[in-house]
């Protein structure tokens, strides 16, 4: 832009902009972790994480705001999860743990010389769950 004194120098380079994005709430400077959508088809907020890039209709939220997130009256937030967040373990998984203990805390019982009570006499050697008998033939 030319004005009577010559350029405008006044322009800040493009090369100066900061490369983390902040939150799109006003008078927040804090820096961006999820991106917000809008569904207004199905009345619904997504929020998620930080996008790969700004979209003009999508709004970057900071870690407060996307905690403090509320939608309009009949809608619905939906919050998706980060993929590098750690997952909660499973009901599945908090059983095998605990079978894993129970089983780790259970006493051993090992023939030591040979006659002890609670031992099957044709157990060679045990090896974890798995047990190596006599043949019957011997």
């Amino acid at each position: 832009m030319e004005s009577r004194r010559g350029p405008l120098k006044s322009a800040v380079p493009s090369n100066v902009v900061s490369p983390v994005r902040r939150c799109s709430r006003t008078a927040c400077g804090r820096p961006a972790v999820a991106t917000l959508t809008y569904v207004y088809a199905d009345s619904t907020a997504v929020l998620g994480p930080l996008a790969t890039y700004a979209e003009p209709h999508c709004y970057d939220l900071c870690a407060e705001h996307s905690e403090r997130l509320t939608a309009p009256r009949g809608w619905e937030v939906v919050r998706l999860l980060d993929g590098s967040a750690p997952a909660r373990p499973s009901g599945d998984d908090l059983e095998a743990l605990a079978n894993a203990v129970r089983e780790a805390a259970r006493p051993q019982e090992r023939a030591a010389g040979g006659g002890s009570r609670g031992v099957d006499p044709m157990e060679v050697a045990r090896r974890g769950h798995l047990r190596v008998l006599r043949s019957p033939d011997n």
